[in-house]
């Protein structure tokens, strides 16, 4: 577990650094190793959070379609938040409504409520088990099957690959 901790860290913190660098020069990459491999030994392996995620070709594949559906998600719900703005005919019905997910990782579970709470138009208020409490600028349906539809499935059936 602690070896698994340590690459994913490891693996992360370099993404970052040739991130934020945008440098694909040899002299670059080996600072970024070096940092990375610093910063992994001293903090990574006690990282929970990496310690959830599964290593698997199946889980990396998931991890990349959910990016795609997280970024598709985040422009939709930035455009209607915008119409709404834009437009005050719109309907607001604002309302916190109870969903339900089926993940059993901690992790997982935070990270849905942060991409629930990232799309505009929705807010993660709390975690309690495997309920989740929204705020939605525009409650469609109370009942949590409906709410949990539309709101917790598309990112979930990723998640759950990913961390289980």
């Amino acid at each position: 577990m602690i070896i698994k901790r340590f690459l994913i860290s490891f693996l992360v913190f370099l993404a970052v650094w040739l991130l934020l660098t945008s440098s694909l020069q040899a002299s670059s990459i080996l600072v970024g190793v070096v940092v990375s491999l610093i910063i992994a030994l001293l903090f990574g392996i006690k990282a929970e959070v990496f310690g959830e995620i599964k290593l698997s070709l199946k889980a990396i594949i998931n991890l990349i379609a959910y990016t795609f559906v997280f970024i598709w998600e985040l422009i939709k719900s930035n455009i209607d938040v915008a119409l709404r703005v834009l437009n005050p005919s719109l309907p607001i019905n604002p309302g916190i409504v109870k969903v339900k997910t089926r993940l059993k990782s901690k992790t997982g579970r935070m990270v849905l409520a942060n991409s629930i709470t990232l799309t505009p138009g929705t807010l993660s208020i709390d975690i309690k088990d495997e309920f989740l409490y929204v705020h939605w600028i525009d409650v469609k349906d109370c009942d949590l099957q409906c709410a949990t539809e539309e709101i917790v499935k598309k990112f979930e059936k990723y998640l759950e690959v990913i961390y289980g």
